[in-house]
């Protein structure tokens, strides 16, 4: 080897590229080297919820209105159809709380049934799939929102059925635990019933045979009807709604039983809210 061929050989070696020497020194991103960036953090389960929350609010309530709007005038009339036939007394107490509880079950359990029985046939899971929301945040997100519509409707038909049948208004106050109580517990159902069914049609169908029992098992009084049929409305979430507001028409109101009600609504809420969410998590992998 010549003296010139050394020397550029040391020097080859000796000498350092600034490009590289950056380039080693650039800290690489999390993963197996291939250049891609590590995934955003998961968001909290509240920020996701209220997210959800106000998202669902804002798309239903143009396509909502109405639907409330009927299922207020249907508790209407059918207090006003129970006027010819039902005086005053429990009876009375019955219909009033079994129609104000009614107008819940038409849009927490039966419009939420089909709403997630459309979304899972049409394809609208995998929306909710690809975003960082824990799957919790979705069901109760969207249990909130038909649950809040519910409200007015709830209010109204209260009202009106407590003049119709000169019912005391003393205590509906209570129906700011009613609401979001039986609420929780049937649009818990009403996802479930949604997201378990296997085809739109049949959880449309399970949406409307929830209904009409809430129909006939709330707003019938409980004294006249056969005795299986008693212990079926012992099953459903919405009766203990129906029978926290009815005892609070008495003038003493037992407010132990008013809570052991309502106690039994925020249990089967929970219940059912978590039954949803698996089922979610079911749908959305599949």
């Amino acid at each position: 080897m010549t003296a010139v061929s050394a020397e550029v050989v040391s020097g080859r070696a000796g000498t350092k590229d600034p490009a590289r020497s950056e380039d080693r020194a650039r800290p690489r991103p999390d993963g197996d080297g291939d250049g891609a960036a590590p995934l955003a953090p998961r968001a909290r389960l509240l920020p996701a919820l209220v997210a959800v929350y106000r998202a669902q609010l804002s798309r239903a309530r143009v396509a909502r209105i109405p639907l409330l709007f009927v299922a207020t005038f249907q508790s209407v009339g059918i207090m006003v159809l129970m006027r010819g036939v039902v005086d005053g007394g429990d009876e009375a107490r019955a219909v009033v709380a079994g129609s104000s509880v009614l107008v819940v079950a038409f849009v927490a359990l039966n419009l939420l049934a089909q709403y997630f029985g459309q979304l899972r046939a049409s394809g609208g899971l995998d929306h909710y799939a690809t975003l960082p929301v824990p799957p919790a945040a979705v069901v109760l997100g969207a249990a909130a929102a038909y649950a809040s519509f519910t409200v007015p409707g709830t209010a109204v038909t209260a009202v009106v059925g407590s003049a119709l049948f000169h019912l005391p208004m003393t205590h509906l106050w209570v129906l700011v635990a009613v609401i979001p109580l039986a609420g929780a517990a049937l649009a818990g159902l009403g996802a479930a019933l949604g997201l378990l069914a296997p085809r739109q049609e049949l959880a449309t169908l399970c949406g409307q045979l929830g209904m009409s029992a809430a129909l006939l098992l709330g707003v019938l009084p409980a004294a006249h009807l056969p005795a299986p049929i008693g212990y079926a409305r012992d099953l459903l979430p919405s009766t203990y709604g129906v029978e926290a507001l009815a005892r609070t028409f008495d003038e003493r109101p037992d407010w132990l039983l008013v809570a052991a009600d309502l106690g039994v609504c925020a249990a089967v809420g929970v219940v059912s809210l978590a039954v949803a969410t698996w089922a979610y998590r079911r749908a959305a992998v599949r």
